[in-house]
């Protein structure tokens, strides 16, 4: 340990937390809660067909979970801070290549860039940088560290709006993106540069309890029997199908509350969604017990969600409790459904597989549920309606009931006799 660490009495990877928090502030709040800003704004100010600019926010998420995948062999080759830093940048010029691009094939590429920049500031990023420094307390270091993807969609989404309407959309992107490259440039250089192995700590802190040696470790899967493990499988399955489910619905919910509670209540409303999430998120971190079944878990806040939804289909776009009901389900899912996975893995599958297991199940997740808000779309405009009201969507809400549970039954699938924590 150093005598810097030594003298202020904190193990140093709750630095590392609190930096990731941040990347997950700008990564999410520009990467994640920005592309859907900018598509309106595109529309308005270009003309272009809506289809054409969601064909581009499609490709830069289909990018960022592409790049998602190789991006623990990207920090073993360069280290962390390296591909902090670039990442940066490519999210920093692909954010402003979105707010000059004067033709679709510059869209497009700005599209490409972004998409890297996501890759590297996005939930295996998260995951990757936090998971090294925590064993036992890990559910506690990775969901504060994804509460700051939760926050940069509290501050992004409106802040994205305001400095549009006062600078103009490019001078918006830039001024975004050289604060985020500025900040992540000091985190990198001040707080990613470092490892537990350079600093002589072991994972979570001097003095900290570590699980027994008799602890069973899960075999490693090198190569393609990783792809043929069942646990795998349905571990990565239920991920995409429930984050598909989950983003189909969130593309559409705000247009689907307005005729009810008005633009300003469904405003609130999602605001509430993660409010919501944050809290579910920080009491599984702070509660769950080591011995918990965590695709159990999951499969719990998935089952909420999917009572949120059949209460959003019973409200039938008029009955204001029902709506909130289904606001206050569908928040406590939210908060849990992509960080629950990774604590899944950390428990199946041995030390040296899980950094894959994440990146590949986070990416084919990204790569899913990319096609979502149109496949809801698709539901929501054919399905036929059962009333009058314009919040009304029963075709919709019941596709996301059927998908949550479906996303149950497969984590269920994969369980087999508890195991305990491996080192």
């Amino acid at each position: 340990m150093t005598i810097a660490a030594i003298r202020s009495g904190t193990f140093y990877g709750w630095r590392v937390v609190g930096g990731a928090f941040v990347l997950g502030i700008f990564g999410y709040g520009i990467a994640f809660f920005g592309p859907p800003v900018f598509l309106s704004v595109l529309h308005e100010q270009s003309g272009w067909p809506v289809a054409l600019i969601s064909t581009a926010v499609t490709t830069h998420f289909l990018v960022g979970a592409f790049g998602g995948t190789r991006l623990p062999a990207l920090y073993h080759r360069f280290g962390v801070s390296m591909v902090t830093r670039s990442g940066a940048i490519s999210l920093a010029l692909g954010t402003l290549g979105w707010a000059v691009a004067s033709a679709p094939w510059q869209l497009f590429f700005a599209a490409l860039l972004s998409g890297m920049g996501w890759a590297a500031m996005g939930p295996v990023a998260l995951n990757s940088i936090v998971s090294p420094w925590f064993v036992r307390r890990r559910p506690a270091a990775l969901m504060t560290a994804y509460n700051g993807g939760s926050i940069g969609g509290v501050i992004f989404s409106p802040l994205w709006v305001a400095t549009i309407n006062m600078l103009g959309f490019s001078n918006a992107a830039a001024t975004i993106a050289i604060v985020m490259t500025i900040a992540m440039w000091t985190l990198s250089a001040t707080v990613f540069s470092r490892t537990p192995q350079e600093m002589g700590l072991t994972p979570d802190g001097p003095g900290a309890p570590h699980t027994s040696p008799s602890s069973p470790v899960p075999k490693p899967r090198p190569g393609s029997r990783l792809w043929r493990d069942i646990k795998f499988q349905t571990l990565a399955a239920g991920m995409s199908i429930g984050m598909f489910a989950q983003i189909g619905l969130l593309a559409h919910l705000f247009s689907l509350l307005t005729p009810a509670l008005g633009a300003q209540w469904a405003g609130n409303a999602m605001g509430f969604v993660t409010i919501f999430a944050i809290a579910s998120r920080t009491l599984i971190g702070a509660a769950m017990p080591l011995s918990a079944d965590r695709r159990l878990v999951a499969s719990g806040f998935y089952a909420a969600q999917m009572i949120g939804s059949i209460a959003f289909f019973a409200a039938d776009g008029t009955n204001i409790p029902l709506l909130l009901l289904g606001i206050f389900l569908f928040g406590l899912g939210f908060g849990n459904s992509n960080s629950l996975p990774p604590l899944i893995a950390q428990v199946e599958f041995g030390p040296g597989d899980v950094s894959r297991v994440v990146a590949l199940i986070v990416g084919m997740a990204q790569g899913t549920f990319a096609f979502a808000p149109a496949a809801f779309g698709l539901i929501r405009e054919f399905a036929p309606a059962t009333a009058e009201a314009a919040g009304a969507a029963p075709g919709m809400f019941l596709a996301a009931a059927f998908l949550q549970l479906l996303a149950i039954g497969v984590f269920v699938a994969g369980r087999d006799r508890p195991l305990r924590l491996a080192v």
